[in-house]
C-alpha cells in the first residue's frame, strides 16, 4: 500500500472560555505517522500564523530517532530562550550603573551659622541647599570650599547679587543679608572672627553709634580679625629678631643660626600674607563698580550700565547708598593702612635678617680665610722640613763615604741642614708675600 503524505498535527492550548482542546494542521515534507481526520470534524480549527523554523518536530511513535530528536530540540528551545535572557541582562545591568553613575553623592559642609540677631548655630548643608540659599552659581563656592584649601590660598572678596564671599587663609565665609555662614570655624581663622564679629554685634559694645548693615559688619570683622592676627604675629617677632640682630655678630653658633633661619622663615611668609591682603584691598579700592554692588544689596537699587551710577526708586536709598560707599571706601583705606605698615615692618625685618646673614657669610669667609692661611705656613714649612729631612736620609744609608771618620762632620751636616730649612721657609714666605698670597 503507497504511503500518502497527510497532514500533520500539532496540539497547543489556547486560553478561551471552553475547554475544547485546538489543533494546528500543516503540511510536512518529512513522512510521518497517519492521523485520521474524523476525531478533527467536531474540533473548532483558529487561523494561527506561526513561523517555521528550519527543525520541525513531526508528532510520532515510530522510530527511536524521532524519540531522541525530541529532547534535543527542548533543549535547543531552552538554551534558546536563555540567550534571550542573558541578551537581556546587559542591558539591565547598564541602565542601572548609569542610574548610579548619575546619582552622584553631593558634598555636605558643617559650618556655623550666625545671624543677625547674635544667634549661633552649627548646621550641615549640602552643595544644593547652599546655591538654593545664597543664590550662587557652582563655580562660586570654589573660593571658599574647604576641600580647596591649597589652590586657593589667595585672600579673595567676592561680591555676587545676593552673598559675599570671603576668603582670608584660614577663615572662609559666605555672608547675607540675616546671616554668616562661616567654614572651617574650628581653625585661627574662624574662630577669631567669630569671637570678633560676636563682639561687635553685641549691643553693649556699640556705644550709642550707628549700626551698619549686617553684610558690612561681617566684612568688617572679617578684615579686622584677619590684620589684627598679622599685627600679632608681627608683634611677637620683632622683638626676637632685634635681640638676634644684637647677638649674632659677636656669637655665632648653631643654635642662634637655627633661630635666625626660622625667624627669617616666618617673615618671609607673614611678609607674603601682608602683601597678598594688600593686593586685595587695592584692587577693591581701584573698581568702584564692586563696592557699588555692595551698597546696593537689599535695596531696590541698580547700576546704570557704562557709567555704574546708581539709580533707585526711592530717593532716601540712593542717599544711604552713597553714605556707604563713602564709609566701605574708609573701612577699606583704614585696613589697607594698617596692613601696608604690617607689610613693610615685616620687610623691613627681613632686609635686616638678610643683611644680618650676608654679614655672617663675610666674618665666616673671613675665618676660613686666616685657617687657610695658617694651613699655607705650615705647608711651606714641613715642606723645608721635608728637603732637611732628604739630606738626612741620604746620609742615613749604610754606605761609606769617609765623612764618619771626621769628628766635626754630623754637626757641620746638622747645622747645614737647619740653616737650609729655615732660609728656604722666609725665601718661600717672602715669595708668597709679594705675590699676595699671604
Amino acid at each position: 500500500m503507497a504511503l500518502v503524505p497527510s497532514p500533520n498535527l500539532l496540539q497547543f492550548s489556547v486560553q478561551s472560555p471552553s475547554n475544547s482542546v485546538h489543533y494546528l494542521l500543516f503540511n510536512s515534507p518529512w513522512p510521518c505517522s497517519q492521523i485520521t481526520l474524523q476525531k478533527l470534524r467536531n474540533a473548532p480549527l483558529f487561523p494561527v500564523t506561526v513561523k517555521v523554523s528550519s527543525k520541525i518536530n513531526c508528532l510520532t511513535k515510530s522510530t527511536e530517532e524521532d524519540r531522541l530528536s525530541e529532547p534535543e530540540t527542548a533543549d535547543d528551545q531552552v538554551d534558546g530562550v536563555r540567550e534571550d535572557t542573558t541578551v537581556q541582562q546587559p542591558h539591565r545591568v547598564t541602565s542601572s550603573s548609569d542610574s548610579l553613575s548619575l546619582g552622584i553623592r553631593e558634598p555636605f559642609y558643617e559650618v556655623v551659622e550666625v545671624k543677625s540677631n547674635g544667634v549661633v548655630s552649627t548646621r550641615k548643608i549640602n552643595r544644593r541647599q547652599l546655591l538654593k540659599s545664597s543664590g550662587l552659581r557652582p563655580r562660586d563656592i570654589r573660593s571658599v570650599d574647604p576641600s580647596l584649601f591649597l589652590t586657593n590660598s589667595m585672600p579673595s572678596l567676592l561680591v555676587r547679587e545676593h552673598a559675599i564671599l570671603l576668603n582670608l587663609g584660614s577663615l572662609r565665609a559666605i555672608a547675607m543679608q540675616e546671616r554668616v555662614l562661616i567654614f572651617d570655624y574650628n581653625r585661627k581663622g574662624g574662630k577669631a572672627f567669630i569671637d570678633t564679629f560676636l563682639s561687635r554685634l553685641n549691643p553693649r559694645n556699640m556705644n550709642g553709634g550707628q549700626c551698619m548693615p549686617f553684610m558690612i559688619e561681617v566684612v568688617e570683622a572679617a578684615l579686622l580679625s584677619r590684620v589684627q592676627r598679622l599685627e600679632q604675629r608681627l608683634m611677637h617677632l620683632e622683638p626676637r629678631v632685634q635681640a638676634l640682630l644684637e647677638v649674632l655678630p659677636n656669637r655665632l653658633t648653631a643654635d642662634i643660626l637655627e633661630q635666625l633661619r626660622i625667624s627669617k622663615q616666618t617673615l618671609v611668609e607673614l611678609s607674603s600674607r601682608a602683601g597678598a591682603l594688600r593686593q586685595m584691598l587695592l584692587d577693591i579700592l581701584e573698581d568702584p563698580h564692586e563696592i557699588r554692588r555692595i551698597c546696593i544689596m537689599g535695596r531696590n537699587c541698580s547700576l546704570r550700565k557704562g557709567t555704574d551710577d546708581l539709580e533707585c526708586s526711592v530717593p532716601l536709598e540712593k542717599q544711604i547708598a552713597e553714605e556707604e560707599e563713602e564709609e566701605i571706601e574708609m573701612l577699606l583705606e583704614n585696613y589697607l593702612q594698617r596692613c601696608e605698615s604690617c607689610h613693610g615692618q615685616s620687610e623691613r625685618l627681613l632686609d635686616s635678617a638678610k643683611e644680618m646673614e650676608d654679614s655672617i657669610a663675610v666674618n665666616l669667609s673671613s675665618r676660613r680665610l686666616e685657617v687657610s692661611r695658617v694651613e699655607l705656613l705650615l705647608q711651606v714649612g714641613t715642606f723645608c722640613v721635608a728637603v732637611g729631612a732628604l739630606v738626612a736620609g741620604i746620609f742615613g744609608m749604610n754606605l761609606k763615604s769617609y765623612l764618619e771618620e771626621h769628628l766635626f762632620a754630623f754637626w757641620l751636616t746638622t747645622a747645614g741642614i737647619i740653616v737650609g730649612a729655615v732660609v728656604g721657609f722666609f725665601l718661600t714666605y717672602s715669595y708668597l708675600k709679594a705675590r699676595k698670597v699671604l
